[in-house]
């Protein structure tokens, strides 16, 4: 196992611990993150700045693609923390009891170490998964990844049919 102790108080605050690279930010970390996983899971990688781009954009935001469900990959510095997100359905406008209720069942168990989240600004319901950026390696990037994919190519179709009859 690599020694991650820092040589110097100049030393980078991210590393991955399976290998040992050190990164001297979290978006270039993630970045790396991005490049690797995006080249094994699609045999390359899109121009940055595309959907699928394998680089975050100005905002911290890059987006992939799996199955129905697109994911959302956004590095948010200020809160020390890397959230990986999909977007599921908008909220529905009646039955809302029963639908909250649903999602938090999910949300205990079914999604794993994702959740079901609303969010407020697009009045839309997404899975979510948070992780802190200080402590974040590969190996638990490409599982948060997985998971927040697996989950909503699972519930998107199936809790619009549920809760929309569609």
């Amino acid at each position: 196992m690599p020694d991650l102790t820092p040589i110097s108080s100049t030393a980078p605050l991210y590393a991955d611990r399976a290998s040992g690279e050190r990164f001297a930010d979290a978006t270039s970390m993630v970045n790396a993150y991005l490049a690797r996983y995006t080249a094994g899971s699609q045999g390359g990688s899109p121009s940055p700045g595309e959907p699928g781009s394998s680089a975050l954009d100005e905002t911290g935001y890059a987006q992939l693609q799996h199955g129905s469900a697109t994911i959302g990959v956004n590095v948010l510095e200020a809160q020390g923390v890397l959230m990986v997100f999909s977007p599921i359905m908008t909220v529905p406008l009646s039955g809302r009891e029963a639908f909250y209720r649903r999602l938090l069942e999910l949300s205990f168990i079914t999604t794993s170490d994702a959740a079901f989240a609303i969010d407020k600004a697009r009045n839309e319901v997404v899975v979510r998964c948070l992780r802190r950026l200080s402590a974040l390696d590969y190996e638990e990037f490409e599982d948060i990844v997985a998971t927040v994919s697996q989950v909503a190519d699972t519930w998107d179709d199936a809790l619009l049919r549920e809760f929309r009859g569609g």
